[in-house]
């Protein structure tokens, strides 16, 4: 799918003929290999280039009423399927630029290393070339190539400028590596000149300033032109394969009433014929389109999908504090989809995209500590990629997505890129009043705790330069989300899904307490119908005594639980991967906010577990 383009062309002819490079599946294309992050292809590598080069004709649009408005769009597109015949798809664009060979060790752009335009291979000695490992970033979001003339020119002592002896025009670099050991002392840059350095502490967070090197605000998926001016971030040393090199910035809704139906998908794709005429309009729109043939929609049920379409609210965003923290799991959208997860929605052909109803064999059997038990027989969750970050992930604030990097360079391009899946789940809530009572109670050792947690994530956020940063972070957020990961750990064991097809929703604030546990991928594991026969009350209830049996006891134990802290950045207390943590793509929160002491309890220390009394009783 992935297709190279030169540097700089936006879909000329000649771009639209060059030949595909590989493929991805299109769901990597918003969360793995997203515009803007980097792309290893046999022994090449490449960034994907914006949206303003991407191919999308043909495509179906995909819209959102619901996630449209909050994301200032007027609807999104799918990332484009492979076309190897046509050559037409996602661009690429090589990145980074500089290669190196192993054989002669020269160490210089790939148009003056290479044999070819096309070709990988040293004109000096037809060896395989290697791209470099390293590069620059910065957390607004620029790239660059690794400055290797200015690392071995530099004085780190600030005390003297580069000599005037050596150009970097004229220099010959070489990249020399002794093999007697793995760390970055023994790769060695040497210059024509005679000067040379280790990479011996470029990845340090000031390495590079130290040297009097600063961000140039470059921006190569977008273009040679297309840098800021004027950065003043830090640039920091990467290795071309770090995670930290991009986070994907997603957003994602659950098509919910009144936007799941099949019509009102019917209604969106034709919007512009539909909407803001008169019924006689629409009548005839829809006889023509053959809707109203008989087995299908009467008039009615066409013109009120219009005009519910024609009357949806599109709020302003509003605008956020720049020092206050927000987790998506309280946001607007996630209040509206808990509203409608714990109603009935029934099971007829008109409800394309959501499904929700009570177990069965609801009564007197409810589990204790557990509210409200909902069988998602079918749902479509639409996710869209929204711009990305280096070095560190968003935490969602103003100041944090002032630094989200563009997906392309025409600020009003109108479209994002983003797909729909489909899946089942499982919702539940926690009982509001034992909830209460046991925030009651485990308020007084909050400092042994949920304080710990909360104080290690202010902490995380003043070193990445908050002045009076507030936490969100309560102990009903975690227990929440750590019934989420051993809920998923169970079933992934009790009923054969990947834990890595599993994923949660999180509904939390003061007045919601909730988690959808739901398959929503691209391939069948979607839609098996395992994960909704988890939610009869019997089946859920021996799922959450072995998932709490399972919680109250570690491998890494006692270490595990008496930890102060664990994780990255210390966000975690009794949570590793012996016992808790789930693959990234399951978790909302990146494995963090994680402690089994809210589920079971902590004895030695008097911490009592939300579920402590039924884990003790058995029941």
């Amino acid at each position: 799918m992935p297709r190279r383009t030169n540097s700089g062309t936006t879909g000329t002819d000649d771009a639209r003929k060059r030949p595909s490079v590989g493929s991805v599946r299109r769901a990597q294309q918003i969360t793995t290999y997203g515009v803007g992050g980097l792309l290893a292809v046999a022994d090449q590598s490449y960034i994907v280039s914006g949206l303003d080069t991407w191919d999308v004709t043909g495509e179906p649009d995909l819209r959102d009423q619901r996630l449209e408005p909050i994301l200032q769009v007027s609807g999104f597109r799918r990332p484009p399927a492979a076309r190897v015949p046509t050559g037409r798809g996602v661009r690429v664009r090589r990145f980074p630029d500089t290669y190196s060979c192993p054989e002669c060790k020269a160490l210089k752009a790939f148009r003056h290393l290479s044999a070819g335009p096309d070709s990988n291979r040293c004109a000096r000695c037809s060896t395989l070339l290697v791209p470099s490992r390293f590069m620059v970033a910065c957390e607004d979001g620029h790239l660059d190539e690794f400055p290797y003339w200015a690392w071995v020119h530099a004085d780190p002592e600030r005390k003297s400028g580069a000599p005037t002896s050596c150009s970097r025009a004229t220099a010959e670099l070489t990249l020399e590596t002794d093999g007697r050991t793995s760390s970055l002392r023994s790769v060695v840059i040497i210059c024509s000149c005679g000067k040379k350095a280790s990479m011996d502490g470029a990845f340090g967070e000031k390495a590079l300033v130290r040297r009097g090197l600063r961000c140039h605000g470059t921006r190569p998926w977008l273009g040679r032109d297309a840098a800021e001016r004027d950065c003043s971030r830090p640039p920091q040393t990467l290795q071309r394969g770090s995670s930290a090199a991009w986070f994907a910035e997603l957003r994602s809704a659950l098509s919910i009433p009144p936007w799941h139906t099949e019509l009102m998908e019917l209604v969106e794709a034709d919007r512009k014929h539909l909407v803001g005429k008169s019924d006689e309009r629409i009548a005839e729109f829809a006889e023509d389109e053959g809707w109203l043939r008989p087995g299908g929609f009467s008039l009615s049920q066409v013109l009120r999908t219009v005009r519910t379409l024609e009357n949806a609210n599109r709020p302003e965003p509003t605008p956020d504090d720049e020092d206050e923290i927000r987790f998506a799991a309280g946001e607007l959208l996630r209040q509206e989809e808990y509203e409608q997860l714990r109603k009935v929605t029934e099971d007829t052909p008109e409800n394309k995209h959501f499904v929700c109803e009570p177990p069965k064999d609801r009564g007197p059997s409810d589990i204790p500590g557990v509210g409200h038990v909902m069988q998602v027989k079918r749902l479509r969750e639409v996710r869209a990629l929204t711009g990305f970050t280096r070095i560190r992930p968003s935490q969602g604030s103003k100041a944090d997505r002032a630094r989200v990097g563009s997906l392309s360079k025409n600020p009003d391009l109108g479209w994002l890129p983003a797909i729909d899946v489909v899946g089942e789940g499982v919702f539940l809530t926690l009982d509001q009043t034992r909830l209460r009572q046991w925030e009651s109670a485990v308020h007084p050792t909050e400092s042994d705790r949920i304080r710990r947690m909360r104080a290690a994530h202010e902490a995380m956020l003043r070193e990445q330069g908050w002045e009076k940063p507030h936490s969100p972070l309560t102990s009903r957020f975690v227990l929440l989300h750590t019934l989420a990961h051993v809920l998923i750990n169970e079933w992934s064991l009790d009923c054969g899904y990947p834990a890595a097809s599993l994923r949660e929703r999180l509904y939390v604030n003061d007045e919601m307490c909730g988690v959808l546990l739901y398959t929503a991928t691209s391939d069948s594991a979607g839609s098996l119908g395992g994960i909704v026969a988890r939610g009869e009350i019997a089946q859920l209830s021996r799922s959450l005594l072995s998932a709490l049996e399972r919680a109250s006891w570690c491998s890494s134990d006692p270490l595990c639980m008496e930890a102060d802290a664990n994780g990255v950045n210390g966000l975690n207390l009794a949570a590793c991967h012996a016992c808790v943590l789930l693959p990234e793509t399951s978790c909302e929160m990146n494995n963090t906010f994680l402690d089994r002491a809210h589920l079971v309890g902590a004895h030695d220390e008097g911490f009592l577990g939300y579920f402590d009394p039924w884990s003790t009783l058995g029941g």
